[in-house]
């Protein structure tokens, strides 16, 4: 999410209004709600950047805040099996690696098919996440060990 213009940035943008520079106007025109700090100061060069900052820090311009909405996945009603949680993970490596990395997604798949007990499954599992964590962010890791913790048995799932 970029950043935006704040009531007291369109006041300045008015005709008649001139307590900003021309390089800070500018910056202001700039902001869509789609360019981040990061890109509006690289329009200026080296000091954009530090313009960007001080816009924010005099309330010219406003990063707005996403709320966390928590996304429902579908819902499970199912019972809890291996079965189950082994389809979860080759759903998980198709969706995350398969296009971007095929070869980890393939050794991934493989190793869950040779996985023949609930031991060499769970390590299987705990690769992944820690795939799915470098490619995709500890959060969506996180998001998929509590799914995961959901569709295994009771004794496995501590």
């Amino acid at each position: 999410m970029g950043l935006t213009k704040t009531d007291k940035a369109r006041a300045e943008l008015q005709p008649g209004q001139r307590s900003l520079g021309q390089r800070e106007r500018a910056l202001l025109l700039l902001a869509d709600g789609r360019k981040t700090a990061h890109e509006m100061g690289a329009y200026l060069g080296h000091e954009g950047e530090q313009l960007v900052l001080q816009l924010l820090r005099d309330g010219y311009l406003t990063q707005p805040r996403v709320a966390a909405v928590p996304v429902a996945a579908d819902p499970f009603d199912g019972k809890r099996s291996m079965a189950t949680t082994r389809m979860f993970l080759f759903d998980i490596c198709e969706r995350m690696f398969a296009r971007r990395a095929p070869a980890l997604a393939e050794a991934l798949r493989e190793a869950l098919r040779n996985a023949r007990d609930r031991s060499s499954m769970l390590d299987v599992s705990h690769t992944i996440l820690a795939e799915v964590e470098s490619a995709a962010g500890l959060e969506r890791a996180n998001t998929l060990r509590e799914r995961i913790a959901l569709l295994l048995p009771e004794a496995v799932a501590a």
